[in-house]
């Protein structure tokens, strides 16, 4: 059926002009499910509504603003008067009144419309609860025994809270659906006693605000111990509780409440208060049984038919501008009452203003950091406030009641049905004329102030004085006065459902938007998309790192979290290495292959980040250690195997040593060295002594090995000894997977890009031409695109269904000059952002109302587009979308006009520039630009290096506010490559003997700062982490390099200088003052603060602006000694003595801090002399400092060229990687100890 309102050959509504706030209502008669609106304009005219909202009711008051299913509830009208714009609903409405508001029109017409509305009939059997009521469905039989439930039924309720079903068992079952802060929960229980009577019982909660009186569907799918349950649109799918699989249920169901056995009318829970439809229990109308008086069903106080109560709520639109203002009517004991309700998700906002009868006296009362507070305004300068508990947050979405009364000399609030709050006054208190909700008028009018913010969100049952007042009164102007206010209707709208913060990122909300909080995810971003970690060893390497361990993140922003590793840089190769729970070795005896002896080895990582570990590198290998006697890895008679190890994916494998898995041979065997030739293996001889088969694995699609399985150790005098070595990978194949393309009509295609709600696409490029599509995909509407748009600009354009979104970089130097070039864009449901290189990023905030998905049908086309026009030409390589790296050589070798590979110096895997240095092309060669980097010479390896005497001192000045934590300021220095992590990095290499010595300083614009201290040893450590160093030499006293910053960490968000040496400024903590005044002695070498060298920059730069020097510098080369030296002892120690790496760090000082601050630190045997430790005294004489200092740089020259014949004194590598951990709690300045 269809229902139409058009007027043939002229007419349509139109509004009068002076209407302020024009609709159209429709009552359909009877509740109708309606499933499309079509819209056209005022016919023959001029007039038509080219946007509006749509609202539904069932009794004409209380109405509901229906919402897409992107939550949109902007519907798109009309251009014209006679185009018809049809709008097919993604889900249907079961109403009577719909109400068409229009929100735009005809710019040079006015409002005009006409409707057309498609639906059928509707009809449904309908239950009304009164609080004290139930149904009991009673079965047949005295239990009820069932592996597959379904159950339906369709709610709207007065309350927050309320049973609406309920059934047990003795065994333990029970299901129980409850409204529980205008949330649904279902706790679901099969055969598990132990749960029955536990207070600790496990809610499936789903959904929000279902309080709003208005009517929401609910399904409840169960097969065994699989659960889907359905709210509305929205479904989680779980697994039961219990060992069974079937829910038995004894005597009865009960719905509306749970009554309680023997007791009539008392019930264990609150009561369901509202009106349910259409309740379905596996196919069984309860309902109409109940209607019908079957004898099965027993209904208390239930009714058929729904009571529908006049709670009209209005919501303040404007955070600046809305306002409610009522007359104090006069109340006839003196003083005055208010009482409301309230509803938000804001922190803050004005509540009520009144002036009082003492001028300027006033009242306010606001909601203040998610409190009530009450505040009492005397006089300009004076005021007396109060405020709620701490626990009582008001700004959950909850309907509040809030009550002001004044009697005598004192004002009381109260909230809900908490304890009340006094204030004290001086004199009797009567309100003025006005009372203001919600905020004030924009002119000053009777001393109204909005303190903060005026209040956005909902507001009902008003009464002043036990007076209610009618709004609709208001609404029609007979009654005070409003601005920016939405009557019979409460809009507010759960942001959080669902959950767009990714990787478990907690979702917080204001009225017209929604934050992630992403702390301890390991994530950052708007909606915590982005790995604050590396995606591999290799990727570390190439920002400058060295061997440690470090967190990586395989697949980036995909599933998959991080995990802890241990990176072997060498200079050739970076190796990977995983270790598992046992890396000693193992006996094994008694052991038969009925009854064989099983080890299962579990990981640092997870299996599925272990197969992107192994899948992404470029070899992968596991020692496998057997030692034997008399024990055979094969039976000798028939060659099945009596002990093998199982693979990845669960398989049995026999073959020990090598990469060929088809083969059941040992290492000896494919060596030719076995001690018996008749045998594959060394142990297949079974002799009395040791044999050994030790071999390595190297079939990747196999490892790493998950469990080892031993069987023929029973014999007299038999025996074996085992040892799985780690996973040990190296290569990273993404890094330079790469593509040519050389005709524009060229390119690659891949399936359909994955990225509704978000989206992040990084890659390199290089190349000659002008311009060109790096990717696109498209839809029927919408689209994605990344493009070289001109020689000096890259582009990132896409279309969701709000109208495309361009977004632009442009440098100041050519991005076609045939070098490698970074490019990373991200779309998310909250914003965009592009980056290019290490230009300042640009990004750009998502509407708050608007479309979210991101809708593609096409392939996703690589260098060029569908039309073949506007191709690249030129290299791409490592691109990645939402962390997974698409294999472009492997497509590139089946496409025409496309190669793999990229060709030119600098499109290999070999590292040609060291410590972050930049390959760059040239015509016979190549040259490594080493300007972000801490390093010189040809490699970028050379380090830069410089003694600093006690007054030294080297600043750099950032040239403007150098964001590091958004990363999201246009005017963020060119220096910086914001990459959207928000994460910063520190690295230097010192040597000395003082301590304490100040190190490095960092400080900001808003005295906030950053200062690393090599401490003494021997402090109170009770709030800090510390990890010590442990020089070698026993005459040295262990120190330790503390960092200290100053919380929120969050906010340290403008960087002013950057200070090496000594610091003077007094805006300090005096422990970190007290070591600023002693400087630093000794030596300083390849200092790297991010992309920013200021230790290089002083040497080179001495003339600039930007760098300020203060005391007596001498480069030095005592920074090449110690890189050196760190390099060979760091390379020696990774397998010490056959050992795993974590087992020598069990016994080592390497820790990772986490939290606020990550810290790896390099603690390396250097090859340098046995230095003399001069104490320093603070009460000495000013001469015999000097003569100190200047022995003391003596002895640390002298030191440098003696190098070769001692060994004692380590040199330090210090690198620090600061992540955003969006923990903004500390309330004092930190200091940890590395």
């Amino acid at each position: 059926m269809f229902l139409s309102l058009v007027s043939r050959g002229a007419g349509g509504w139109s509004p009068q002009v002076t209407d302020r706030h024009p609709w159209l209502q429709l009552d359909l008669r009877d509740r109708i499910e309606v499933t499309a609106v079509a819209t056209q304009g005022r016919y023959g005219g001029s007039d038509w509504v080219s946007g509006y909202l749509l609202l539904f009711s069932d009794t004409g008051r209380a109405w509901k603003q229906y919402r897409q299913e992107d939550g949109v509830g902007r519907f798109v009208g009309n251009v014209n008067a006679d185009g018809v714009v049809h709008h097919k609903l993604s889900h249907s409405i079961r109403s009577r009144f719909l109400r068409f508001v229009p929100l735009d029109w005809n710019p040079s017409g006015w409002v005009g419309l006409r409707v057309e509305v498609y639906g059928c009939a509707y009809k449904s059997d309908v239950a009304d609860f009164d609080g004290r009521s139930s149904l009991l469905y009673r079965f047949n039989q005295k239990s009820m025994s069932t592996v597959k439930d379904v159950i339906s039924l369709r709610f709207k309720s007065r309350q927050a809270e309320g049973v609406l079903l309920h059934g047990e068992g003795q065994r333990g079952n029970y299901i129980t659906l409850e409204l529980h802060r205008a949330r649904l929960a279902l706790y679901l229980n099969l055969d598990d006693t132990r749960l029955r009577f536990s207070s600790g019982r496990v809610a499936v909660t789903l959904s929000s605000l279902l309080d709003d009186q208005h009517w929401h569907s609910v399904l409840i799918e169960r097969f065994n111990k699989q659960v889907n349950l359905t709210v509305d649109t929205h479904t989680q799918h779980f697994r039961t509780k219990g060992e069974g699989d079937s829910l038995e249920v004894d005597y009865e169901l009960s719905f509306g409440g749970i009554p309680l056995p023997g007791k009539p009318g008392t019930f264990l829970r609150k009561n369901f208060h509202g009106c349910m439809e259409n309740l379905y229990y596996n196919g069984i109308n309860i309902i109409d049984l109940a209607k019908r008086r079957k004898p099965q069903i027993y209904s208390g106080n239930v009714t058929f038919s729904c009571s529908e109560p006049q709670l009209v709520s209005t919501t303040f639109l404007s955070s600046s501008s809305s306002f409610l203002s009522l007359p104090a009517t006069l109340s006839a004991s003196g003083g005055f009452a208010v009482r409301f309700q309230f509803r938000t998700w804001n922190p803050d906002g004005l509540l009520l203003s009144t002036r009082l009868a003492l001028e300027p006296q006033r009242l306010e009362l606001q909601i203040s950091n998610s409190r009530l507070r009450l505040t009492h305004h005397m006089s300009a300068q004076q005021k007396e406030e109060v405020s709620t508990g701490e626990g009582q947050q008001v700004n959950d979405g909850l309907w509040h009641s809030a009550s002001l009364s004044s009697r005598g000399l004192q004002v009381t609030m109260t909230l809900d049905n908490e304890p009340s709050s006094t204030m004290e006054l001086g004199d009797h208190m009567e309100a003025g004329d006005s009372l203001y909700f919600g905020g004030c008028p924009s002119l000053n009018v009777s001393g109204c102030e909005n303190p903060t913010l005026a209040f956005q969100g909902c507001m009902r049952l008003f009464s002043i004085n036990s007076q209610p007042m009618d709004l609709n009164l208001v609404h029609q102007g007979q009654l005070g006065d409003y601005k920016e206010l939405q009557f019979d209707t409460c809009s507010i709208h759960d942001r959080c459902l669902p959950n767009f913060c990714e990787h478990g990122g907690q979702c917080s909300q204001s009225w017209s938007c929604f934050y992630c909080d992403c702390s301890g995810t390991g994530y950052t971003g708007a909606t915590c998309h982005n790995s604050i970690y590396e995606a591999s060893c290799e990727a570390y390497r190439l920002t400058g790192s060295s061997s440690g361990y470090f967190s990586i993140d395989p697949d980036g922003s995909g599933l998959l979290g991080p995990t802890q590793v241990y990176c072997n840089m060498t200079e050739n190769k970076v190796w990977t290495v995983v270790t598992h729970n046992s890396t000693d070795p193992v006996r094994v005896q008694g052991s038969t292959l009925q009854n064989p002896y099983i080890m299962k080895f579990n990981y640092s990582a997870s299996p599925e980040q272990l197969m992107a570990l192994v899948s992404g590198s470029e070899q992968c290998q596991q020692e496998v250690m057997y030692s034997c006697r008399k024990s055979r890895l094969f039976n000798t008679r028939d060659g099945s195997p009596l002990s093998w190890w199982v693979d990845q994916g669960g398989e049995r494998r026999t073959y020990w040593g090598g990469f060929l898995p088809g083969v059941q041979q040992c290492s000896c065997s494919l060596e030719e060295n076995c001690m018996d030739m008749n045998y594959f293996c060394n142990c297949d001889a079974d002799t009395d002594s040791w044999s050994n088969d030790t071999g390595v694995l190297s079939y990747k699609e196999h490892l790493p090995v998950s469990e080892i399985v031993i069987g023929d150790t029973n014999r007299t005098g038999s025996e074996a000894l085992y040892r799985i070595g780690p996973l040990r990978c190296y290569g990273d194949k993404s890094v330079w997977n790469a593509a040519s393309f050389y005709q524009e009509s060229s390119y690659l295609h891949f399936p359909t890009l994955q990225a509704e709600l978000s989206a992040d696409i990084s890659f390199y490029f290089k190349t000659s031409a002008p311009s060109g599509v790096f990717l696109e995909n498209v839809g029927l509407k919408d689209f994605i695109r990344v493009e070289l748009s001109s020689p000096f600009a890259v582009t990132f354009s896409f279309d969701v269904g709000n109208g495309p979104v361009v977004l632009a970089i442009k440098s100041h130097v050519p991005l076609n000059d045939r070098q490698w070039h970074y490019v990373r864009a991200e779309r998310s449901v909250k914003e965009a952002s592009l980056q290019v290189d290490q230009l300042p990023l640009r990004f750009l905030e998502a509407p708050s109302e608007g479309h979210l998905r991101l809708r593609l049908n096409s392939q996703l086309f690589v260098g060029g587009t569908a039309a073949r026009q506007r191709g690249f030409l030129g290299c791409i390589r490592t691109l990645t979308i939402n962390g997974v790296t698409f294999n472009l050589e492997e497509r590139a070798k089946m496409t025409p006009g496309v190669s793999a590979g990229c060709p030119g110096h600098c499109s290999g895997s070999s590292s040609l520039c060291h410590n972050s240095g930049r390959c760059i092309e040239k015509n016979s060669g190549y040259v490594c630009d080493c300007s972000q980097s801490a390093y010189g010479g040809p490699s970028c390896k050379e380090g830069v290096s410089v003694s600093f005497n006690r007054e030294s001192s080297v600043t750099y000045t950032f040239q403007e506010p150098f964001s590091v934590m958004q990363n999201r300021s246009f005017q963020a220095s060119s220096v910086y490559r914001g990459n959207s992590r928000a994460r910063e990095s520190m690295a230097f290499i010192f040597m000395t003997t003082q301590s304490p010595a100040m190190l490095l300083t960092v400080s900001t614009f808003s005295q906030q700062y950053i200062a690393v201290i090599l401490a003494r040893n021997g402090r109170d450590t009770s709030r800090i982490i510390t990890v010590g160093f442990n020089p070698l030499n026993s005459q040295f006293n262990p120190a330790w390099l503390c960092v200290f910053f100053t919380p929120p960490y969050t906010e340290f968000i403008s960087i002013k200088s950057l200070t090496l040496g000594k610091v003077t400024v007094d805006t300090m903590d005096e422990e970190v003052m007290q070591a600023g005044s002693k400087g630093f002695i000794g030596c300083l070498s390849s200092v790297q603060f991010n992309h920013m060298a200021p230790l290089k920059a002083a040497l080179l730069n001495r003339a600039s602006s930007l760098v300020s020097v203060r005391g007596h510098l001498v480069e030095s080369n005592c920074g090449a000694l110690a890189d050196s030296t760190i390099f060979h002892s760091q390379s020696g120690e990774e397998f010490g003595r056959g050992r795993g790496p974590l087992r020598n760090a069990s016994q080592s000082n390497y820790a990772v801090i986490g939290g606020v601050v990550s810290a790896v630190v390099f603690i390396s045997l250097c090859v340098v002399v046995v230095m003399t430790r001069f104490l320093y005294q603070h009460r000495q004489t000013r001469r015999d400092a000097s003569i100190k200092e200047k022995e003391h740089r003596t002895n640390l020259e002298t030191a440098y060229r003696r190098e070769a014949a001692y060994r004692a004194e380590p040199a330090y590598r210090t690198e620090f990687r600061l992540h955003d951990s969006h923990s903004s709690t500390l309330n004092d300045n930190r200091e940890y100890y590395i």
